[in-house]
């Protein structure tokens, strides 16, 4: 199997040893975790999740997942950003306005542009609010479908514990599990198993 030196698909002791190594390294992290999510974290399914991570494959896996999602974060970050600059710029050319305006009235008509000016900044600051408000929730849905998405892979490379959900407890189990699968990675690294 590729990214482990002497283990090959039809050697089952280096499988097994692998397996055992990787068990009992899960066993340890889970040490960590609240004991509410260690009490779900049977047996059985750090058997499994080992037995899935043996290959590398899930680490692979995993790790693209991570890139995507940081990839996408900092996309819409940055549309945010643009968002935000250009609703300072409008402000900034209202206020401009408001100021040549106020410069070249004459004093009967003052009263009436102030109020004018006024209705105008509210309708401004109505409608900055407004497309903050749709870019947050297009954020919020671009971000729950990369966790569908992430839920979807892993579900189909094996990986015990993920399918698609949107329970709150279930999603933090499933956090609780790539974390371990990151902090498993990160130690193989340094070790040169990987």
């Amino acid at each position: 199997m590729e990214g482990y030196p002497g283990l090959i698909a039809g050697d089952s002791t280096k499988q097994q040893e692998r397996h055992y190594y990787l068990l009992s390294e899960l066993q340890t992290l889970v040490k960590g975790l609240p004991s509410s999510f260690q009490q779900r974290l049977s047996y059985n399914t750090l058997s499994d999740l080992a037995l899935a991570l043996i290959d590398g494959t899930v680490y692979e896996i995993v790790q693209g997942l991570l890139d995507i999602q940081h990839l996408t974060e900092k996309n819409l970050y940055n549309q945010r950003q643009k968002l935000h600059c250009e609703h300072q710029a409008l402000k900034q050319d209202l206020v401009r306005k408001h100021k040549d305006g106020l410069q070249s009235c004459k004093s009967h008509n003052l009263a009436l542009l102030k109020s004018n000016q006024q209705a105008e900044l509210e309708a401004l600051e109505i409608r900055v609010r407004d497309e903050q408000r749709m870019m947050d929730k297009k954020i919020v849905v671009e971000m729950d479908q990369k966790v569908i998405d992430q839920q979807n892979t892993l579900e189909k490379a094996g990986v015990p514990g993920f399918y698609i959900t949107t329970n709150p407890q279930e999603l933090t189990m499933q956090m609780n599990l790539l974390e371990l699968i990151l902090k498993l990675q990160q130690k193989d690294s340094q070790f040169g198993i990987l």
